[in-house]
């Protein structure tokens, strides 16, 4: 068995908010993909993403760790909470991304990046703030298509995996994957890596081992964190997204 590192880079998906675990905490499509990993090879999984990050925040406070771990795998999925924020600049994102990635190659990572989907529609957004926010998502996938184009890396392109429009792979939000939609990402990136000639076990599509899903646990989720982040969201987005509207 040979050592691997891999390091986990980003925001609330990475962390693997939508699967929780029986005795609290979150598990999420990179542990998923290091359990699997862990089959073949001796894994130091160096998990950095922190829910709620920026590309900044991914910059500012996790890329360090990362590098100093000196992964062979490093995944970066972040950015939408860019594009969810009245202080969206592409400029900046697109400067921070191209840096987290230069660096995290000149230490001879792989990288691990997404397109993502528009997630406007499988979330059911007011139409007001659909249309912009479907642009910014547009402008981020172009970003990570130029990061790729320079610096390679393994792909999973959200917008072609069914799952995503299936709402079994969603958490009550719509905005979170569920277990099933974690295991999902995960197999899918485990595919990326056995095609690139690493050995991983494909994960299990069918939820084992996270906590039964429960209407109480979805309630108090949503009264302690989805609403107060759903509001955090208005308030920010909210007068931006109808002066866009009343310029048209």
């Amino acid at each position: 068995m040979g050592y691997l590192r891999f390091a986990a880079l980003g925001d609330s998906t990475t962390v693997g908010i939508g699967d929780p675990l029986p005795d609290g905490g979150w598990r999420g499509w990179a542990r998923l993909l290091t359990e699997g990993l862990r089959a073949h090879h001796e894994v130091s999984l160096c998990h950095l993403a922190v829910s709620g990050s920026t590309v900044a925040d991914v910059r500012a406070r996790q890329l360090d760790a990362a590098l100093a771990h000196r992964p062979d795998l490093a995944s970066v999925v972040v950015g939408v909470n860019d594009t969810l924020r009245s202080t969206w600049c592409p400029q900046q994102v697109r400067a921070d991304l191209m840096h987290i990635a230069g660096e995290l190659r000149a230490v001879g990572a792989t990288l691990m990046t997404v397109s993502y989907h528009d997630h406007a529609e499988v979330v059911g957004l007011p139409r007001v703030v659909v249309r912009p926010l479907s642009q910014r998502i547009a402008v981020l996938n172009e970003i990570y298509d130029e990061v790729r184009a320079v610096h390679g890396g393994l792909h999973v392109d959200l917008r072609l995996r069914p799952e995503v429009h299936d709402r079994g792979s969603w958490s009550i939000d719509r905005f979170h994957p569920s277990e099933r939609g974690h295991r999902a990402l995960a197999r899918a990136w485990a595919e990326q890596v056995r095609a690139a000639g690493i050995d991983v076990d494909l994960p299990d599509l069918e939820p084992c081992g996270g906590r039964a899903p429960s209407w109480r646990h979805d309630a108090a989720w949503i009264v302690g964190e989805g609403a107060p982040w759903l509001g955090r969201r208005a308030r920010d987005l909210g007068p931006w997204a109808l002066r866009r509207a009343a310029a048209r």
